[in-house]
């Protein structure tokens, strides 16, 4: 992830192969979990109804407020609601019934920013925040490296903008420091980044605190990432996490029961949210071919040849090698829901998984869906003969091949007539 970075690749998690949340929090859940923490950010409250937003206003008198769309997607003010509004971050001068009218048009709307895609994300949740005009603002992470097989600390004096571009333009603007696992970082190490970010007096000390604060708080929580951006010093000298984007390891929910309770399955598409509670490894995509595969490392080749051939998936899906019918017959359903899929491709190498358990489920879901989606099929491996058997005597219409090029060449063809 970090070398990513060091290149300009970007700071946000790689994807893998398979489904995983990395669950994310909403800001004003991030702002809670720093503030125990005694980290210290803006004065903020949260609402999810205009008359809430409205009573809120009110709380930060003359000075006015900020109301920032809460949705779980980065590019928020230069986005644009499904309904016309302009921007999901607005600066309210004196007026509570600003505040109020612009929740209206936010609450129960979709979000657009160049990070959700077409179908953007829906607004259930505002935050209205104190304003405090940055003197200057940075850049501060806490991440996990390969390179140093641990939590580094990430900063930049360059902060409130685009990272990975501050990272391709001039690299020598980021500094990372690795931080002990066990014990994080000293109160030197914390005040010599300061330094170098170029905070003086009590504002290193303040930024040096929170440093190490931030590595507490990504240790204690399991976490993935810890994004401050920015972090600014204030015109009236405080120094005050402005925004925060935090990942946190799905591996670890057993432990984390406070964290994953804050979870917003709205944020979510709704098809991974359902293959998660079958154990499928599920991610949607945007073709029209969908694909139903054992083992990540074929579902990635199946998709790899699907595209060589000229086609598109419609998604991610590895049911792995514990299988049953009734999983499978979870998946179709799941795929058969994409109105964008014209066909289904299945490739299964039946190793741990056998192939007679994926033709059962494979009956049984087109007959009980009454599907009439053509399907691609190709078992290779244990219980292969009896499976294509199965297949034959069901009487559906279901092309079985023995080669994966003429398999992904005939799915191809199928979703483009």
């Amino acid at each position: 992830m970090l070398a990513s970075l060091r290149k300009a690749g970007g700071v946000a998690r790689a994807v893998s192969a398979g489904q995983k949340r990395f669950l994310s929090i909403h800001e004003y859940q991030s702002v809670n979990l720093l503030n125990s923490y005694g980290v210290p950010t803006p004065k903020s409250i949260p609402a999810k109804t205009p008359e809430e937003a409205y009573e809120a206003a009110k709380h930060f008198g003359n000075k006015g407020c900020v109301i920032k769309a809460q949705v779980l997607a980065g590019g928020r003010g230069k986005g644009k609601f499904d309904n016309g509004l302009q921007g999901g971050v607005h600066v309210i001068q004196t007026s509570p019934e600003q505040a109020r009218d612009y929740a209206s048009q936010m609450l129960g709307a979709k979000l657009i920013t160049k990070q959700t895609g077409a179908g953007g994300r829906i607004c259930n949740a505002v935050m209205l925040a104190e304003r405090r005009d940055p003197s200057h603002e940075y850049y501060v992470a806490v991440l996990n490296d390969r390179a140093t097989g641990g939590p580094v600390l990430v900063a930049s004096a360059q902060g409130g903008m685009n990272i990975e571009e501050v990272a391709a333009k001039d690299p020598s603007a980021i500094i990372t420091t690795p931080i002990n696992f066990d014990h994080g970082l000293s109160k030197e190490e914390a005040l010599s980044v300061a330094h170098k970010l170029g905070f003086k007096d009590q504002a290193a000390v303040e930024a040096g605190d929170i440093f190490i604060n931030l590595y507490k708080i990504f240790k204690d929580k399991d976490a993935t990432q810890i994004e401050i951006n920015p972090l600014a010093e204030t015109k009236d000298g405080a120094v005050l996490c402005m925004d925060a984007k935090f990942g946190f390891d799905d591996n670890a929910e057993f432990r984390q029961k406070d964290i994953f309770a804050l979870r917003d399955i709205t944020q979510e598409e709704p098809s991974e949210v359902e293959a998660q509670k079958a154990n499928l490894n599920f991610i949607k995509l945007d073709g029209d071919i969908g694909c139903l595969v054992n083992g990540a490392g074929l579902a990635m080749a199946t998709m790899d040849v699907l595209a060589l051939h000229g086609g598109n998936p419609a998604n991610f899906l590895d049911v792995g090698g514990g299988a049953t019918p009734e999983t499978v017959k979870k998946a179709f359903e799941i795929i058969a829901s994409d109105p964008k899929v014209k066909s289904i491709f299945i490739n299964i190498f039946g190793g741990i998984m056998r192939c007679d358990y994926i033709a059962e489920g494979v009956i049984k879901a087109t007959k009980e869906l009454s599907m009439n989606i053509p399907l691609v099929v190709r078992l290779k491996g244990t219980k292969e003969d009896e499976a294509k058997q199965m297949i034959r005597d069901s009487g559906l219409k279901i092309i079985p091949f023995d080669g994966l090029d003429e398999a992904a060449e005939r799915a191809v063809e199928l979703a483009h007539e």
